[in-house]
């Protein structure tokens, strides 16, 4: 994945989440806030970086993932409550003949 301005990003061997500024060839332009709140601004090669997935992306996905596997478990429902009546009129069935 392509570094690109806007992107949040963290060093290949971890530390603070930094939003790129700019790219200049090979460097990124980096901002964050510090423990004190102090804003730092450093210019760092994009071969040490790494894009942090967007937390709100992850939620989407894993929304969908909970999503789908609540379709599959009413789908089972349903399957399972038609099997049951099946059955019960079956069972009627039985009783009357």
């Amino acid at each position: 994945m392509a570094i690109e301005p806007g992107d949040v990003v963290t060093l290949k061997s971890g530390g603070h989440a930094m939003t790129v500024a700019a790219i200049e060839e090979n460097n990124v332009e980096c901002l964050w806030i510090g423990e004190e709140g102090e804003l730092f601004r450093e210019t760092i090669p994009s071969v040490v970086l790494m894009v942090l997935e967007d937390e709100e992306e992850e939620d989407e996905a894993e929304l969908d993932v909970e999503d789908e596997d609540d379709e599959e478990a009413e789908h089972d429902d349903e399957h399972e409550e038609d099997d049951g009546e099946e059955e019960s009129s079956s069972k009627k069935k039985r009783r009357s003949a």
